[in-house]
C-alpha cells in the first residue's frame, strides 16, 4: 500500500462516521457507505453526521453513498454495521475486497459465532483484523486522545494498520490475538447493561465496582474458555473498555441498564432506541455459550433474567449476593 490508502467506512452511524473523522485525519481518502438518505446527505451537503453524531464536523473529503459499487476499488474495509447484521452486510461487500477490519463488538445470535468466525466463513480469503477499545464515538471525532487494540493473526497487515490508523490523538496497539480482542468487546456490553441497573436502581459506587470487578473475573474466564489470552482480556480491548462503558451514561449498554434499575421494560427501552445496545443482542448468545463451556457467569444470568422480564431488580441483586461464599 501507497503512504496515503483509500478506507471505506460500512456503517454511518456514530461509530462508523468517527472512525472516518480518524482515517481522514490520517490523511487516507474516505468513502461511507450507509443505508439512511439523510445520513448520506447530510454528509455530503454539510459535512456533518446530524442523525448520529451531531456538533462534530466532518472534514470535507470524506464522501457518503448507499452505493457498494463506490467502494468497489477501496484499499482498506472497515467495517461497522452491527453484529447481528455483519454477515448480511458482508455478503453484499463486492468481491475485489480484500483487506477487512472489524470495528463492531458482539457475538452473532444464530451461531454463537465470533465476527472473525462470520468473515472467515463468507471472506475466507481476505486479511482481516480486529478495532476494539475504550472509545465514545463523539470524543474519537472531536479529536480526544484514544487508544485502542488492534488485532490480527497476519502480523504484517496489522502491523501496517496500526501506521496507516495512528494519529497524534489516536493509538492503536497491536495484537495477533483476535479472539481475545473480540471476546472483550462482546462480554463489556453485557456487563455495561449490569452497571447501569446498579446505578438506576441506587446501589451506590461499591457495588458498581464490586460488579466491574466480578465482571472481569467472568470475561476472564469465558475468554480463556475460547482461546483468548488473559493478558489480552487485561488491556485495552478488555478491561479498559469495560471500565469506559460501565462508567459513564454516554454508553447506549449502560442507559439500557439504567432504565432497567429504573424500573423501565427492556421492550419499550429497545424499541424506542435509535441506536443499537448491543448488550441487549449478546448477553442470551452469551449466556447460552457460556453454559455450553461450562463457564459460570452469574452477572450474566442476571441480566438476561432482567431484560426478558423473568426477574425483577431486587431478585437478582439478592441472588447475587446470596451465592456460596468462597476464595476470590
Amino acid at each position: 500500500m501507497s503512504e496515503n490508502i483509500s478506507i471505506a467506512i460500512i456503517g454511518g452511524g456514530a461509530w462508523g462516521t468517527a472512525l472516518a473523522s480518524i482515517a481522514a485525519s490520517a490523511g487516507h481518502d474516505v468513502i461511507i457507505w450507509a443505508r439512511e438518505d439523510d445520513v448520506i446527505t447530510s454528509i455530503n451537503k454539510d459535512h456533518v453526521n446530524a442523525i448520529f453524531l451531531p456538533n462534530c464536523p466532518l472534514d470535507r473529503g470524506i464522501k457518503a453513498t448507499s452505493n457498494m459499487d463506490d467502494v468497489a476499488h477501496v484499499d482498506v474495509v472497515l467495517m461497522v454495521a452491527p453484529a447481528q447484521f455483519t454477515r448480511a452486510t458482508l455478503k453484499l461487500l463486492p468481491a475485489s475486497i480484500n483487506n477487512i477490519v472489524l470495528c463492531s463488538k458482539g457475538i452473532e445470535a444464530e451461531t454463537d459465532d465470533l465476527l472473525a468466525d462470520i468473515v472467515a466463513q463468507e471472506r475466507p480469503e481476505a486479511k482481516l483484523a480486529v478495532l476494539s477499545g475504550p472509545t465514545f464515538a463523539h470524543e474519537v471525532a472531536m479529536g480526544l486522545p484514544a487508544a485502542v487494540t488492534l488485532a490480527s493473526k497476519d502480523a504484517e497487515f496489522g502491523e501496517l494498520l496500526v501506521q496507516k490508523l495512528a494519529t497524534p490523538k489516536f493509538r492503536p496497539y497491536y495484537s495477533d490475538d483476535v479472539t481475545g480482542a473480540e471476546i472483550g468487546g462482546a462480554v463489556k456490553n453485557v456487563l455495561a447493561v449490569a452497571c447501569g441497573v446498579v446505578d438506576g436502581a441506587g446501589l451506590g459506587l461499591n457495588a458498581r465496582a464490586g460488579l466491574i470487578a466480578r465482571g472481569f473475573a467472568e470475561m476472564t474466564r469465558y475468554g480463556l474458555a475460547r482461546g483468548g489470552r488473559a493478558e489480552t482480556l487485561a488491556g485495552l480491548s478488555g478491561l479498559g473498555d469495560l471500565v469506559l462503558t460501565c462508567s459513564s451514561e454516554n454508553s447506549r449498554n449502560f442507559s439500557l441498564g439504567r432504565g432497567l434499575g429504573q424500573g423501565k421494560s427492556a421492550a419499550d427501552m429497545l424499541s424506542n432506541r435509535s441506536s443499537v445496545a448491543e448488550g441487549a443482542f449478546t448477553a442470551p448468545v452469551l449466556q447460552a455459550s457460556a453454559k455450553k463451556l461450562g463457564v459460570a457467569m452469574p452477572i450474566v444470568d442476571a441480566v438476561c433474567a432482567l431484560l426478558d422480564g423473568r426477574s425483577n431488580v431486587q431478585h437478582v441483586v439478592d441472588a447475587l449476593m446470596s451465592r456460596p461464599l468462597k476464595a476470590e
